[in-house]
């Protein structure tokens, strides 16, 4: 059974078909998101840490590392990504003991971050162009480490998952010249949005089948892809998500956390609510008052695929017994509850 061995310096996780789905938290990623590329300019890292510690909390198995910020002071990454890369890398590793994956279109930042991490992470990632293969898979073979395997070539992107199988075959076997295991690489079939392709769905879920077929490697994408430009975006991510799984998907780059309600978004929603006439307490609490109109929690929390998830791993026995299922949704005790309950059970009398 093929099995990707990744690790922290105290933790060991497990991608594969006989095993919970790994969930690779995405949030840590200055990608379109303006505010956290000018905290890593600035040298804050505030919210990379607020990130990490939610993602973990929300049950991520890994984190994605990435790094890539366009400096406005310099705009060569070659010059300014390693060095950041190396940073976020050693924080996050401080704060959480869970195993990395490290992000980068830059060589330079991957050996750094193979060089400053501990245990042995996912290397994000390698394509089928020649010149990025042979740039990473030294990389891979030096450090010993697994790789993501993106199908797409010199060519491109293809929309014929057979093309994108194609070039996934064609890293697996350029990996093993270099002398690195099939187990070792985890594939990216390239989740197309649905919205703009019909049948990406279906495409993927074929591809998926055929990789744990034909070629015997974990598979894994960025899931909400599939739902790019669609409203409800968690309502398609929640049902792709296990039909993936069901297919033989075994993990995903994605967001583990329900993003905490805005003031801002509140105060857009009183103004709707008093529109429509419906009149607010002025002190309902304002937690309650986000819970009511569906639009989630002041906090970070676990968003709803990883409900999702949790109800798949159940289903397809990879939570014997449901342990996990019921972990994450027995109701705490109230508090006080279980030192009451044993006052009761010392000092109450027995029946004769």
């Amino acid at each position: 059974m093929t099995r990707t061995i990744v690790e922290s310096k105290t933790r060991t996780a497990i991608i594969g078909f006989d095993q919970p789905f790994c969930v690779i938290g995405e949030r840590i990623n200055p990608t379109g998101r303006k505010k956290l590329a000018a905290e890593l300019e600035a040298g804050d890292f505030s919210t990379v840490e607020k990130d990490a510690i939610a993602q973990v909390a929300a049950g991520a198995t890994m984190l994605d590392i990435n790094a890539g910020v366009v400096y406005n002071s310099n705009p060569n990454p070659n010059e300014t990504e390693p060095p950041l890369m190396t940073k976020v890398l050693t924080m996050v590793q401080a704060l959480v003991d869970i195993p990395l994956c490290i992000d980068s279109s830059v060589p330079a930042a991957l050996e750094a971050g193979l060089a400053a991490c501990e245990g042995r992470p996912l290397l994000n990632s390698v394509t089928g162009e020649e010149d990025r293969l042979e740039a990473i898979l030294p990389l891979v073979k030096k450090y010993n480490v697994p790789v993501v395997a993106i199908s797409n070539d010199d060519s491109g992107i293809s929309e014929d998952p057979e093309v994108r199988f194609a070039v996934a075959k064609k890293i697996v076997e350029r990996a093993a010249d270099f002398g690195i295991p099939a187990h070792d690489i985890v594939v990216d079939p390239l989740v197309m949005p649905i919205g703009a392709m019909r049948t990406a769905g279906l495409q993927v879920f074929e591809l998926v089948r055929k990789l744990r077929m034909e070629l015997g490697v974990n598979t894994t994408c960025g899931a909400s892809n599939i739902s790019f430009g669609l409203p409800n975006r968690h309502g398609i991510n929640n049902a792709f998500l296990p039909m993936a799984m069901a297919a033989g998907m075994t993990s995903a780059i994605m967001n583990p956390i329900q993003l905490p309600v805005t003031q801002k978004k509140m105060l857009e929603k009183l103004e709707a609510l008093a529109a429509a006439g419906i009149i607010v307490p002025a002190d309902i609490d304002p937690e309650l008052l986000a819970n009511l109109t569906g639009m989630g929690s002041f906090s970070s929390k676990a968003g709803s695929e990883m409900t999702a998830i949790r109800a798949a791993n159940f289903l397809t026995d990879n939570d014997p017994h449901g342990a996990a299922w019921i972990k994450a949704n027995r109701e705490p005790a109230p508090a006080g509850s279980e030192a009451s309950g044993r006052s009761r059970r010392a000092g109450g009398r027995r029946r004769a």
